[in-house]
């Protein structure tokens, strides 16, 4: 594998950003492979004022782009879509070396970003709004409308499809996007998107890609041409950004963090519990809003499930995905690497159990599992972003539902349960965004409306039906045959 592609030369992406065409950037930041440590290139940083001028030029751009037919605006996201199919591999080649994602992962994140393309796709085809009823002689119409530029915040971890999900709707329903992808995957987040879009023929200055730091994502947020900011991050770095944008009144997504839990009652397949809950703990080594955080299980089963989650975390091998079939990769970085043994070290401290793992050579963290997790334990409380399961005994479903429900997040849940009606019971104590009954909490499948509530999100939802609310307003348009002669 190479890091580079005829389809994605070296000039698109050593040390540029986009802006309808690619422009040479003054900063520049290295491209680093986290398996490695090796340089693998640059990208571009803008700066306040480049994110100035494009969302300027971004704001030129989209009124024509939502005046153009509706069918213009579809056949450029289904041409996106085809070029993502041809060029699949490298898609998947950049987002393993420039993430440390396995190919599995990779592979599918791929396989639903062209899945988010098609469906967008459909959008400038579908209904606009509605007739009202009104008093006679007057045409009373309530109708969608694109807000203007919309501003995209995108994250590391799932670092194409995150930012595609809200880059290609807003795009299909008549915006102009500036999309400022993380730096440390400003490639498989970001390049790879501009060209997409260049090649399939949008418009120039419709689509602005600019890998940038927090100054850059501040000057977004409180630029006067820019409608709306989409966040995929952090909650720390979320509430930054809610309060910045709400300070310059503009819409705000803020898809946030996570300590999702799993419960497993004492009727559940125990085989079936515990491949729920690898996936859902260990994929991406557990870099994933959606992780499973916590992994509640009755305490009849307690110890035979521990057992065999124990036998399952030392199966998985560990170590580079681009150059060996692996189940775990590397952390993203040193940061993210230490974070998570700090929390494992004071968890133990605190009276968990080390089960498995709990070391570290480099990025690659060992698939740990943590038993007898209590409630006052720092691993059941912080978001740890990293491949630890936390297990945690409870006695009876009330029980689980208040273990489940003491956290400020409120992303996603799952229950699994042979008993379909009992899990549907205690799922409607939750206080969750997502749910999941007989599966494990990391779920996206692009029709479905995306959202947390607390401090997973701002109670917004993105994808599937909830686009044309996320990235359209909606407005009052009335005719009269004439106009009325008012008695004042």
């Amino acid at each position: 594998m190479t890091a580079s592609s005829p389809w994605l030369p070296d000039e698109l992406w050593s040390g540029a950003f986009f802006d309808g065409q690619w422009q040479a950037a003054t900063q520049r930041q290295p491209v680093i492979e986290p398996a490695t440590g090796q340089t693998l290139g640059e990208v571009g940083l803008a700066d306040a004022a480049q994110v100035a001028t494009s969302a300027a030029a971004a704001a030129q751009a989209q009124q024509p782009w939502a005046a153009a037919p509706y069918e213009q605006r579809a056949q450029v996201l289904r041409q996106a879509a085809r070029l993502a199919e041809d060029n699949i591999d490298t898609l998947v080649d950049w987002l393993v070396r420039e993430s440390g994602s396995t190919r599995l992962k990779a592979g599918f994140e791929a396989k639903v970003t062209i899945k988010a393309l098609h469906e967008a796709a459909a959008l400038p085809s579908r209904s606009t709004g509605e007739i009202l009823p009104s008093e006679p002689g007057r045409l009373n119409l309530a109708r969608r409308r694109p807000l203007g530029v919309v501003g995209v915040i995108s994250p590391f971890n799932f670092p194409l499809y995150l930012a595609m999900r809200a880059v290609a709707p807003a795009i299909a329903l008549g915006n102009a996007v500036v999309l400022k992808p993380d730096p440390r995957t400003a490639v498989c987040g970001g390049a790879v998107i501009a060209r997409l879009f260049e090649q399939a023929g949008l418009p120039a200055g419709v689509l602005h890609m600019l890998p940038g730091d927090g100054a850059a994502g501040a000057a977004l947020t409180s630029d006067p041409h820019v409608a709306m900011i989409q966040f995929t991050g952090s909650t720390a770095a979320g509430r930054k950004v809610g309060e910045a944008a709400g300070k310059h009144l503009k819409k705000v997504s803020l898809e946030l963090g996570g300590k999702n839990s799993l419960i497993i009652l004492d009727d559940a397949d125990l085989d079936l519990a515990v491949a729920n809950t690898a996936w859902g703990v260990y994929l991406h080594q557990g870099q994933i809003c959606m992780a499973t955080g916590r992994v509640l299980v009755h305490r009849k089963i307690h110890a035979a499930f521990l057992e065999k989650l124990v036998a399952k975390a030392k199966s998985l091998k560990v170590g580079d995905p681009a150059r060996e079939d692996v189940a775990i990769g590397p952390l993203i970085n040193a940061t993210q690497r230490d974070h998570a043994a700090r929390v494992v070290a004071d968890a133990v401290k605190a009276g968990a159990t080390l089960e498995a793992g709990g070391t570290h050579q480099d990025l690659f963290f060992a698939p740990t599992v943590l038993g007898n997790v209590a409630a006052d334990n720092p691993a059941f409380n912080e978001e740890i972003f990293a491949p630890v399961a936390v297990v945690v005994p409870f006695d009876d479903d009330d029980q689980a539902v208040q273990l489940a429900n003491d956290s400020e997040y409120g992303l996603s849940m799952a229950i699994v349960s042979s008993n379909v009606g009992r899990a549907l019971k205690l799922g409607e104590r939750l206080r969750t965004g997502l749910l999941h009954i007989n599966d494990q909490t990391v779920n996206d499948e692009v029709i479905n409306p995306f959202g947390g509530v607390g401090a997973s999100g701002n109670g917004t939802s993105i994808g599937g039906p909830a686009n044309w609310e996320e990235f359209t307003q909606w407005q009052w348009l009335t005719v009269k045959g004439e106009a009325p002669a008012y008695p004042i």
